[in-house]
């Protein structure tokens, strides 16, 4: 044969299998730096402290405590809150509030988008409320709230299903009309009907929608959470970050006001990572839903 058919390298005829350790090493093992950059949580404590260096040095170039105080006051006024104790009541009175709202909403989210899905009626009912409520903002319902439940949890809590429902149901929903057909009438060729269809086809099926609106709810449930505590604050005696931020503002300690900030942004960071990540990761990921 001629040998400009053979391979140079293996002596073998063109197109024969050829052993992979003849070609030598294909491929290189990554750098200290490449593993390190592949970490994602490495990669936004970086993006976090090259943020906290930037408010720092502003900070610093600014020179006025009570307008922006420094990252590091700022961070010593968190911990000396957390070190008393002051910082974590307030958040646990927050916490509490904010998970009573949260659950009312997903559950009466949950009720209306399964009505929606099984009756015209309710698919009609739906649309027209969302239409209607969704872009009301929450807090503008407060003050009927205050007239209606009076001053305490049950007002908080009254705004806060408004403000988790309307989202949570819009997702859910859009979430389930996206279903395939096929899928749905497999459910009904296996003889589900009613909550079974929807619990063991719709909602998985649908899943990363709802997760999706499960995280808007919750961000617009802080958001209003703190605007409410923010207007009028002590429930029982005691009141939760709102009003913490509300109260050293009123004295003046703005490394406090960005303290109490720090609080919800740490509570939201913990949330997400621990819970909804980790719902996620068991879920849609785990069912080839999300790459």
């Amino acid at each position: 044969m001629d040998k400009s058919l053979r391979d140079p390298s293996t002596h073998a005829p063109a197109g024969a299998p050829v052993d992979a350790a003849a070609w030598g090493v294909v491929e290189q093992p990554l750098s200290r730096w490449e593993r390190l950059t592949g970490i994602t949580a490495l990669r936004k404590l970086a993006l976090l402290l090259v943020l906290a260096l930037i408010w720092e040095a502003y900070a610093r170039w600014l020179n006025n405590p009570l307008v922006l105080p420094t990252c590091g006051a700022t961070l010593q006024a968190f911990t000396d809150k957390l070190v008393s104790g002051e910082l974590l009541l307030k958040a646990g009175v927050s916490l509490k509030v904010l998970l009573q709202g949260y659950a009312i909403g997903l559950a009466l989210a949950l009720a209306l988008s399964v009505l929606a899905m099984t009756t015209r009626l309710g698919q009609d009912l739906l649309e027209l409320l969302t239409a209607m409520l969704n872009p009301l903002p929450a807090i503008a319902l407060l003050p009927l709230a205050l007239v209606w439940l009076g001053l305490g949890n049950p007002s908080i809590v009254f705004v806060l299903v408004h403000s988790v429902m309307w989202p949570v149901a819009l997702n859910t929903h859009a979430g389930f009309q996206a279903v395939s057909p096929t899928l749905r009438m497999v459910g009904r060729n296996v003889g589900l009907t009613g909550p079974a269809y929807v619990l063991r086809i719709l909602v998985p099926a649908a899943f990363p929608s709802i997760l999706a609106g499960l995280k808007v709810g919750w961000a617009f449930a802080w958001r209003t959470l703190i605007a409410a505590e923010l207007v009028f604050g002590t429930t029982s005696g005691s009141g939760g970050l709102g009003w913490f931020i509300y109260e050293n503002k009123n004295v003046l300690d703005i490394p406090a006001v960005f303290a109490g900030l720090f609080a919800v942004i740490v509570i939201g960071l913990l949330v997400e990572g621990l819970i909804f990540r980790n719902l996620e990761r068991a879920t849609v990921r785990k069912w080839g839903m999300q790459a």
